[in-house]
C-alpha cells in the first residue's frame, strides 16, 4: 500500500531520529524477557563457528544521535592495552552484574563509565536480539536515543578513542562486506564494514547486520 501525499509529507526522513521511532515496534520490547527470545550470533555468520553453552550475559548501548544530516551512531574503540578484543571498534557495553535491574540498566552503566554518557540523557527504546560470540557470550543490543551533542570523556582505561558513523551507512547491506580469514587452522566468515580509517567487524558488525534485518530489511 503506498502512501498518501499527506502522510508521506509527514514522514520522517529515512534513517533520521523520527524514522528510527516509527521503527520501534520493531524491536523487542524493555518489558520482554529479552534473553528468552530467538538468538543471532557468530554461528550465523559463519558456519564454522562454535558457540558454547555456559554463557555469561553481557550488553551494550547502540547510542544513536540527532543529527542536521540524519542520525549517526556512536561507537568506540577499545584501549590496546586491553586483554581481549583490544584495539577493535565495538559499542560501549560489558557484563551484566547482579546489580543491574536488567540488559539496558547494564548498557547505560556502562556508557556511563566507558565514554560518560549520562543515563539520563538516553532514551531506550527496545532491544535487538540477543547475539551469541565464540568467546562465550550473549550480547543484548540496547538501542537508545541519545538527546542533544554530549560532551563525551572516554575511559583511557577502556577506551582510545570515540567516533560517530552515520545510520544510514550502517543500515546499508551493500556495506556489509562478508569477508574470509584463516584462523587456528579453520576459514572463519565474518562481516566488515570499513568507515573513515576504522574497521567495524566481528560482534559489532554483526549486531548491526542483525540490527539492519529487524529495522530496516522489510522496508
Amino acid at each position: 500500500m503506498s502512501l498518501s501525499e499527506a502522510e508521506a509529507a509527514a514522514a520522517p526522513p529515512p534513517f533520521s531520529t523520527g524514522d528510527l521511532l516509527a521503527r520501534r515496534g520493531r524491536l523487542i520490547g524493555l518489558d520482554q524477557a529479552v534473553l528468552t527470545h530467538a538468538y543471532g550470533g557468530d554461528h550465523v555468520v559463519d558456519p564454522n563457528a562454535t558457540i558454547g553453552t555456559a554463557l555469561r550475559d553481557a550488553a551494550v548501548l547502540v547510542p544513536v544521535v540527532g543529527r542536521g544530516t540524519g542520525a549517526t551512531v556512536i561507537l568506540t574503540v577499545r584501549s590496546d592495552h586491553l586483554p581481549s578484543h583490544a584495539g577493535q571498534v565495538a559499542f560501549p557495553g560489558g557484563k551484566v552484574d547482579a546489580g543491574d535491574a536488567d540488559p539496558a540498566a547494564a548498557a547505560l552503566r556502562e556508557a556511563e563509565e566507558e565514554i560518560g554518557l549520562s543515563r539520563l540523557l538516553v532514551r531506550p527504546l527496545g532491544y535487538g536480539d540477543p547475539y551469541l560470540t565464540t568467546t562465550g557470550y550473549r550480547v543484548v543490543p540496547v538501542i537508545g536515543l541519545v538527546a542533544g551533542n554530549p560532551v563525551l570523556t572516554p575511559n583511557p582505561a577502556e577506551v582510545a578513542d570515540v567516533f560517530e558513523v552515520p545510520l544510514r551507512f550502517l543500515m546499508t547491506p551493500a556495506n556489509h562486506v562478508t569477508s574470509l580469514r584463516a584462523w587456528q587452522g579453520v576459514e572463519r566468515r565474518f562481516i566488515e564494514m570499513p568507515y573513515g580509517g576504522h574497521r567495524i567487524w566481528g560482534v559489532t558488525a554483526g549486531i548491526i547486520r542483525a540490527l539492519h534485518g529487524r529495522l530496516y530489511a522489510a522496508g
